[in-house]
């Protein structure tokens, strides 16, 4: 949960900060910058740390069968979501874009549960249900054609890339979550740069350079690695619910910093959406389970769901990386569908 969180703050204050500078530059130019500076400055973290990494040995690698998966990743949620964002953001006020956000994890989890499966009771039905109320209320806006923001529409189409995102990378998440974000963010940065360049966009200063890279390092570089690992523990749909939390940080600096005075629907919309997000981050799953027989590589320590033996000669460090196998389990405690608990109900 503290993964998701923490993704979420930093997220969520990128918001407000990219505002500042989507006015002043094209959507595609935008884009390219942050993603550019998160692939760019995790990259950088990899390389200066990859000896002390190998040495503890918690590295899982990325294997074959991750690559189509990790693709559809990087072109729905590296090149897709944010183009919409940075679109929607330059028509929209950045308090109620913010709050509008809480859509990702709606349709994260209406892909997680009707998709890909994963499991839901009503409580999570109805926190959902509330959270997309509140992106109604915050798409509608007076004057405008058939009552319906474009700006809103556009943010709401990133937010649906970002769930295909979300559900694609949660197939990955065993990966090393730093490495798995810093791939992203690098043909992510790179594909749009590569637009905007073809298109002809008109470049920046440096100084406005250097600050949407930054922004992306930490709002979505740094938080994607954090979003990375609450995947591999929550699960999709839980991990997009503990991440709706992130638009409530952009709400506060927004109103702190931008000065804007949101109106009646702004606030019944976040009372609507704080109500779903408390639904989910009190939700309590605790039920009799079995685990099947199964092997994978991630990065663990021996808990009670890793009681096997090495066939090489261990050191003792935690956690650590290696292809293992899990004998038949049946127990019960609370969980969440993280990847050792996708089974059916």
């Amino acid at each position: 949960m503290a993964s998701a969180l923490l993704a979420a703050f930093l997220f969520g204050a990128s918001t407000p900060a990219a505002k500042s500078l989507a006015g002043e530059m094209s959507s595609f130019l935008l884009a390219g910058l942050l993603y550019a500076g998160s692939g760019l400055g995790l990259a950088l973290w990899l390389a200066l740390t990859h000896s002390h990494r190998a040495a503890a040995g918690g590295r899982a690698p990325l294997t074959r069968t991750d690559v189509q998966w990790l693709a559809g990743a990087v072109l729905a949620g590296g090149i897709v979501g944010p183009v919409f964002l940075m679109r929607g953001l330059a028509t929209s006020e950045a308090s109620s874009a913010s709050l509008l956000l809480n859509l990702e994890g709606v349709f994260t989890a209406l892909l997680a549960w009707f998709v890909f499966r994963e499991n839901f009771d009503r409580r999570i039905a109805l926190g959902m249900a509330l959270i997309a109320a509140g992106g109604v209320l915050l798409s509608i806006g007076p004057g405008l054609a058939a009552g319906v923001s474009l700006g809103a529409l556009e943010v709401a189409g990133a937010c649906l890339a970002w769930a295909i995102d979300n559900n694609l990378t949660r197939k990955v998440s065993g990966g090393d979550a730093t490495s798995i974000a810093a791939i992203k963010g690098s043909i992510a940065g790179a594909v749009n740069l590569g637009i905007a360049y073809a298109v002809g966009a008109s470049w920046p200063g440096a100084g406005k350079i250097a600050t949407a890279a930054l922004i992306g390092l930490f709002g979505y570089g740094v938080s994607l690695a954090l979003f990375v690992v609450a995947l591999r523990e929550l699960g999709a749909a839980r991990t997009g619910a503990y991440f709706a939390t992130a638009p409530f940080v952009g709400v506060a600096l927004a109103l702190a910093l931008l000065g804007e005075s949101p109106g009646t629907l702004f606030w019944a919309a976040a009372v609507l959406m704080g109500t779903g997000v408390w639904l989910h981050a009190s939700e309590r799953h605790v039920h009799a389970h079995v685990h099947e027989p199964m092997e994978h590589a991630h990065g663990h320590v021996h808990d009670e769901h890793h009681r096997h033996e090495h066939d090489f000669d261990w050191d003792g460090n935690e956690p650590h990386s290696h292809a293992h196998r899990h004998a038949r389990l049946v127990h019960s405690h609370p969980h969440y569908p993280d990847i050792h608990h996708r089974h059916t109900h």
